[in-house]
């Protein structure tokens, strides 16, 4: 019946005009577009009735949609009343699913529809688990994942079902119920097994999964292979006998169930086995049936790239054979179809041999591993010396004489397959054939086995060292490899996955590099067909390649030619280098020559070579693939070595004055890659073609985009060093072992006593901060308990969950008792600038705890959700650790030059001495400060307070009558001090200090100090002559200010000795600077450098580390060599909010289907390592707060959200300080899309523009506003508007800034309009991380701009999109109020509220008064006798634009 009502949907013989809703589903006249359950906005506190057909719905696969939008809203959506559960509706379902062939929209709505959550898992049982509910279920989890939205939280409704569901998976895998599962259905279950052994976090799935892995799985293997590794392995021999114990005491039932998940694994190689034999090389052979084996190989490499689900399953996988059979199977065979399936079994080898033991996850070095290869041949020359006398020859060799793969062919292939049977069964590789009858394997495959298990494989470095950086036209255009930007997920990929655990460090730096490497290559990728499609080649009539056009980052090589090959270094085979240079003939327009000109040694630039295939009219079709139509042939990378001069010299940078270039042409000299160029020299003698005589395009990149070979070199740099990681962090980094052993609670060396400084404002508020212990001072009187404050702590110890414990759990819960001893910093001198800085913020005791971490050793992990003040923490920490351990340095690291500027501003304004902060690389311009924390604006720092010390020590002297001159260097002040300054102190003290508490004692001190001359400038009197003791501690305070000056010359003594810029900066950098401050990519940059110059640091902190990829995280810990083979790193505090964007990653399929995207902040968090979450904002209004906080656990307020008169006022001319305002299509238009991704929607671009006029009519100051979008496309249709509209009309101006909420995450601003574009499909907003940085960047109002219906449906977004939806979704002004604020924030306006009816609705009204108050303001001037030429020029100014029309909404956009 059911089915008749779909069918029955979408009949007629109307079309749409437009786009309209029928309560549930939005119907779009694009068949592209996906029908999806949306509640009614109309209808939300009521019952909605069931959705009337569509006039319309051509094709089946609308009907389909259209009949499961119908169910949705009637059996499962949040609207749905509570229904008795039907599993032939379930059946009726799947079915639709798969009569459309499980064709993407369907399966996107039902899982938006939340379809899982709210009916099948709900009324999930082992007894109604029909074939189509168990497909169902794993469908539903497919799409989650590849949504990239969580997919077992559904589960944690009723997870005592979970293991029964698992089961009957594990039975459907193998084709074991009833329904046979299809190929199709087969596949979806295998990505269903991919995912679950992706989620090993998760308990509720790792319960399930390690069983299919764990050493019972070995009951599959040959008897004699099973000994044998028992043999090599005792430990694990009582793990076996145990398992053995355990089965013969088992129930039955029991032993079923360890039975079937024991044998799982092997039973399915063993069905895709079947399945690959039966693809025959002469038959065609089905998507389907490819995309299976395809995903089957991923599954594999998946269980071989983790330790716990490889340390079994890699023996089992070995003694199926299944990479030999892959290798000789009819699909690897094949050209096309088998391209894929050939590039994944070359993953499968290279992790199947990988370099680790299995057993213990300890790295193999290169001496263990060639152990292991000569015992392999050796065992293979005994079973040949002892039973087969026709390889004697093969026997008695030298092992590497026998040992390739050639020579092993040439040995072994003149054997027939019970011969070679023989062998393998001797060697534990195959059963013993007298016991398996007759030969059944092909001598091609024994020999192959043979072969592939005893051959030489190369060294991973050295393959890696053999590597190309530079991407090639192969690479580029490789879609299995560089896919398109629009993956979408539903295939898999030939790339390596940064999950949760990798093998050993080499693993891990391996797959940044490959990952980090193919990031780069899709940026190339696009730069390319970017610059050639511009130049517009085309073919002439005799064949050549001319181009009709131009580009600003390309240009036609004029010649270009080899001037230097090198010879290869010793022990290499590719030249040390290779020089060429290339002439060009840049445009005659100044700025671009300039450019051209501007080329600086190092940058990377690319030659490519086009062999144009179109006509001069002939036009580009951007859908077809770019490589054909071009005729692109070959693409190399170069580095630039300099610009030549007339004589063919290399320009050298930095000379002054720059010399002149006659002519038009410019020649560059540039480096070849070594291996490249060794690659296609083999090719040229092999008859290939030479790529080098051909080249016709030079192309540069944006330096700021073009960093990607330097990276790679560094990881390649750290691969091929000795890469010592602290022994307290190994594990943690790889994701193994005890999550919280980094905690300072669980290591050694526990700090018990700390200065805290100036952390605390008062003892109220050190008590505050403690809450957990019994306060006890040292100091009884109330007036001397005043900071700084020094803590002694209680011993305290971690749990093995990462809880903290009492360190005597039997003990009552009291409190432990906290030592405070209150102490006074020591007099620095007289002058007010002596005295300390001190800390104004009152942290709270989540942020104290933070401090306090981060002053232990090791791993700290801070999450700061927005405006809880995670640089006001990380700065406390760096003062803090600068004072308690002033021979330490630390390395201060961040994502962008801004967030390290505001760090650094804030680290200036604390008590740490200029000359120990230096800030590195680029954007130390843009710090708000006069001083010049650069490198040379250091120096130059040093330099100049060197000279002005010097004339203070000049002053001292004349002061002391002392002759000669003393001040002329560091050296000769250093004399002067040692023989002149310190005796006369030493001499005053023992004259003194005898007098203390005597008649005399005080006036003794005036009379006897020795530089009372010298402190005349210092306000006076300098002694009071009041108290002995404060008199004393005033001249001592005098001394440690002279002390001081003759200190900070011996430090600069070196920078007198060293003349170079160079070396000063150096000098400072490994010795002067305590604190130092890049970005992560500076880091990565310049790790060589660091490293040659002996760079060393014992604590680093990263501030952003949710948004720097793994890999750029892993760098800054390496900048240093080891000490005697261990890493004098001590601390890493890692501050961050996992819950905000991560790191961006242009292409969707590193994102997605690599992960590229994870952080390894947020790696740390899904592994369970403790945090410290800070719980309090004071950065919104507590109304915009709650519009995310219920993303983070008890995030509150700060008292002054609560007090500030700012806060407690209401924003003048606007009803409420957040409002969620619908906004419905104009013209029959909701979102367009002129490009692919690229999406815009007027309405909300005119509404928003609108309102920002309208707070600018109320007198709001434009830097007080923020335009947000979440797309680009919308961001430029902003930007269009506003220029139009506001750009040249001085009473709007423009809003401070308009842009992306990606890429304003990190800043705010007073008021934020939001735009959310889409109307058709929620698009990337469902992932919860955007919709937490969109909500939080106001302080004061949030006004969004959205499609209510669409965005209400999404479970994700619930928690926010409830709180908005309760306040009119009409914006609701009060436009007889003006800024600046004046009415109570509760209270409501006396004049009422004007409801916006709607986009135009605002328009006119803003126009209006517009025009209202040009009028009033030119009555006024008339009265006035005044001119106001600047208003009524900037009147006519919008008439000349078009008066009125101006403010009408129009399509021109």
């Amino acid at each position: 019946k059911a089915m008749d009502r779909g069918e029955s949907l979408g009949k007629g013989k109307r079309r749409f005009a437009s786009q309209k809703a029928w309560g549930s589903a939005v119907v779009n006249q694009s068949d592209a577009n996906l029908v999806v359950w949306l509640p009614p906005a109309a209808q939300r506190e009521e019952a909605a009735p069931k959705p009337p057909p569509p006039p319309d719905v051509k094709g089946k696969k609308r009907k389909d949609e259209y009949y499961l939008a119908e169910l949705a809203w009637e059996f499962w959506g949040p609207q749905a009343s509570k229904k008795q559960f039907n599993a032939s509706l379930v059946d009726g379902v799947y079915q639709t699913l798969k009569g459309s062939k499980f064709a993407l929209r369907p399966v996107m709505a039902l899982e938006y529809s939340q379809y899982l959550e709210n009916y099948l898992w709900p009324n999930f049982g082992p007894e109604k688990a029909s074939h189509s509910y168990l497909m169902s279920i794993v469908l539903m989890v497919n799409e989650k994942w590849r949504e990239r939205v969580p997919p077992w939280e559904a589960f944690q409704s009723q997870p005592e079902h979970f293991s029964a569901f698992f089961q009957l998976l594990l039975d459907a895998c193998l084709g074991e119920l009833e329904n046979s599962p299809s190929v199709a259905e087969h596949t979806f279950l295998l990505v269903f097994l991919i995912h679950c052994f992706n989620s090993l976090e998760v308990e509720l799935i790792r319960q399930q999964v390690l069983c299919l892995v764990s050493l019972s799985i070995w009951t599959n293997l040959l008897p004699s292979r099973r000994e044998h590794e028992l043999q090599s392995a005792p430990k694990l021999r009582r793990y076996w006998l145990s398992i053995l114990k355990k089965d013969k005491l088992a129930s039955e039932e029991a032993r079923s169930k360890a039975a079937k998940e024991r044998m799982f694994l092997w039973k399915k190689i063993q069905q895709f086995l079947c399945v690959l034999e039966n693809i025959k090389s002469e038959d065609p052979v089905s998507e389907e049936l490819v995309h299976y084996c395809e995903r089957f190989l991923e599954l594999l490499t998946d269980l071989e790239a983790q330790l716990p689900t490889r340390r079994f399953f890699n023996v089992l996988l070995d003694d199926s054979h299944l990479v030999v059979k892959c290798q000789l199977s009819s699909l690897a065979q094949r050209e096309s179809e088998g391209h894929l399936f050939r590039q994944l079994l070359e993953r499968l080898e290279f992790y199947k041999g990988f370099e680790i033991n299995d057993q213990t996850g300890s790295s193999l070095t290169t001496h263990e591993m060639t152990d292991i290869h000569y015992r392999k041949i050796t065992s293979l020359q005994h079973v040949a010396f002892r039973h087969y006398p026709q390889l004697k020859s093969f026997s008695l060799s030298n092992v590497a004489a026998v040992d390739t793969e050639e020579a092993l062919i040439k040995c072994l292939g003149k054997l027939d397959a019970t011969v070679l049977h023989e062998i393998g069964a001797y060697l534990h590789l195959l059963p013993d054939p007298s016991a398996v009858g007759p030969p059944q394997l092909s001598a091609a495959f024994l020999l192959r086995l043979l072969v592939s298990h005893h051959k030489r494989r190369p060294s991973q470095i050295e393959a890696l060292n053999d590597t190309p950086l530079y991407p090639t036209e192969q690479l580029l255009w490789d879609e299995n490899v560089v896919p398109s930007e629009f993956y979408n997920g539903d295939t898999c990929l030939a790339l390596p996955k940064s999950n949760l655990q990798f093998l050993t460090l080499h693993d891990y730096l391996l797959r940044a590099f490959l990952l980090f490497r193919l990031e780069s290559t899709y940026e190339i990728k696009e730069d390319i067909e970017d610059v050639v499609t511009r130049m517009k080649p085309w073919v002439t009539p005799e064949g050549s390649t001319e181009f009709a056009g131009w580009s600003r980052m390309g240009l036609p090589i004029a010649s270009f030619s080899i001037v230097e090959v090198g010879k290869p270094n010793v022990g290499e085979n590719r030249p040390s280098c290779v020089r060429a240079d290339i002439a060009v003939q840049p445009s005659m327009k100044s700025p671009i020559r300039m450019e051209w000109e501007g080329i600086r040694k190092h940058d990377v630039c690319f030659l490519v070579t086009v062999r144009a295939q179109m006509g001069l009219q002939e036009r580009f079709d951007w859908s077809k693939p770019f490589v054909p139509q071009v005729g692109l042939v070959y693409v190399r990378g170069c580095e630039v070595e300099g610009l030549l001069d007339d004589e063919g010299r290399v320009l050298e940078e930095g000379a002054e004055p720059k010399p002149s270039i006659t002519g038009d042409k410019r020649t560059y000299r540039v480096w070849l890659d070594t291996n490249q160029y060794q690659q296609d020299m083999e090719s040229v003698v092999g008859g290939g073609e030479d790529p080098y005589e051909t080249f016709n395009v030079f192309m540069r990149r944006k330096p700021k985009e073009n960093n990607f070979k330097a990276v790679l070199e560094t990881i390649r740099d750290l691969m091929n060093t000795e890469c010592v990681v602290p022994d307290w962090l190994h594990d943690i980094i790889l994701g193994y072992g005890d999550p919280s052993a980094a905690h300072y609670t669980r290591m050694p060396g526990q700090i018990k006593t700390l200065d805290f400084n100036d952390t605390f404002l008062s003892m109220d508020h050190l008590q505050a901060s403690f809450p957990q212990y019994q306060i006890q001072c040292t100091l009884r009187e109330p007036a001397q308990q005043a900071p700084p404050f020094r803590l002694t702590f209680p011993e305290q110890r971690l749990s093995s969950s990462g809880k903290r414990r009492h360190p005597d759990s039997h003990a009552p819960p009291d409190k432990p008792t906290l030592i405070v001893e209150p102490y006074t910093i020591p007099n620095r001198g007289p002058y007010p600038y002596n005295q300390p800085k001190k800390n104004q913020v009152p942290f709270t005791a989540t942020q104290v705890e933070a401090i306090r971490a981060g002053l232990q050793p090791g791993l700290t992990m801070v999450v700061g959700p927005p405006g809880t003040g995670k640089t006001d923490v990380a700065v406390q920490i760096i003062s803090n650790i600068y004072h308690n351990f002033p021979g330490q340095r630390t390395l201060l690291v961040t994502h962008s030059n801004q967030a390290l500027n505001q760090l650094f501003e804030k680290i200036i304004c604390l008590d740490i001495e200029e000359r120990h902060l230096l800030r590195l690389g680029h954007g130390e311009e843009e710090l708000q400060t006069q001083k010049d924390f650069s490198r040379y604006g250091r120096v130059n720092f040093v330099l100049s307070l060197r000279l002005e010390l010097l004339r203070e020590v000049q002053r001292l002297q004349e002061s002391l009558g002392v002759a000669g001159d003393v001040s002329y260097t560091c050296e000769t002040a250093g004399h002067f001090f040692q023989y002149q300054v310190l005796l006369r102190w030493e001499a005053f003290t023992s004259k003194v200090k005898p007098l203390a508490g005597k008649v005399d004692g005080v006036r003794s001190i005036a009379e006897g100090f020795p530089f009372l001359r010298y402190f005349a400038t210092a306000p006076q009197p300098l002694f009071k002559g009041e108290d002995f003791s404060e008199d004393w501690q005033v001249a001592e305070g005098c001394f440690r200010h002279i002390k001081k000056v003759f200190k900070q010359l011996e430090e600069f003594h070196a920078f007198e000795l060293l003349r170079s810029s160079r070396d000063r900066v150096n000098y400072l950098l490994i010795k002067e600077a305590k604190i130092i401050a890049m970005t992560c990519t500076h880091a990565a940059l310049k790790r060589r450098d660091l490293v040659d110059l002996a760079f060393k640091y014992d604590n680093v902190l990263m501030e952003e580390s949710a948004q720097i990829l793994e890999v750029e995280t892993f760098i800054p810990l390496m900048l240093q060599n080891t000490q005697d083979n261990f890493s004098r790193l001590k601390r890493v505090v890692l501050i961050g909010d996992h819950h905000q964007l991560p790191p961006v990653i242009k292409n969707m399929a590193f994102q997605r289907y690599s992960n590229l995207e994870q952080s390894l902040f947020a790696r740390f968090v899904r592994l369970g390592i403790p945090s410290v979450q800070l719980d309090a904002q004071g950065r919104a209004r507590a109304t915009l707060c709650a519009l995310y906080s219920w993303r983070y656990r008890h995030l509150g307020n700060l008292p002054h959200v609560l007090e500030s008169p700012e806060y407690l006022l209401a924003n003048p001319g606007l009803a409420f300080d957040y409002q969620l305002i619908d906004v419905q299509d104009f013209n029959g238009v909701g979102e367009s899309e002129p490009t692919p991704h690229f999406y815009q929607n007027l309405a909300e671009a005119e509404y928003a523009v609108a309102i920002f006029m309208y707070m600018r009519l109320q007198g709001y100051p434009p830097s007080k506003i923020v335009i947000l979008t979440t797309y680009n496309g919308q961001k430029h249709l902003i930007r269009d508007v506003l220029t139009k509209r506001c750009a040249r009309n001085p009473v709007f101006g423009l809003p401070e800034k308009v842009t992306t909420v990606d890429r304003y995450q990190g800043q705010q601003n007073d008021y934020v309009i939001l735009s959310l574009v889409r109307t058709k499909h929620i698009g990337h907003l469902r992932d919860a991380r955007r919709l937490v940085v969109a909500m939080s960047r106001a302080r004061l109002g949030l006004y969004v701009l959205a499609r209510v219906q669409l965005f209400q449906g999404c479970t994700e977004l619930r928690p926010s999109l409830s709180l908005l939806t309760k306040r009119p979704l009409q914006l609701h002004i009060v436009p007889n109020e003006f800024y600046p604020p004046a009415r109570p924030v509760d209270s409501a306006p006396p004049s009422g509220a004007l409801a916006v009816q709607s986009m135009s609705h605002m328009v006119q009204l803003v126009y209006h008064d517009y025009q209202t108050r040009v009028t009033a303001l030119k009555d006024k001037a008339t009265a006035e006798e005044c001119s106001m030429e600047g208003v009524v020029s900037a009147d006519e100014k919008m008439e000349a634009e078009g008066g009125s029309d101006t403010m009408e909404p129009s399509n021109e956009h």
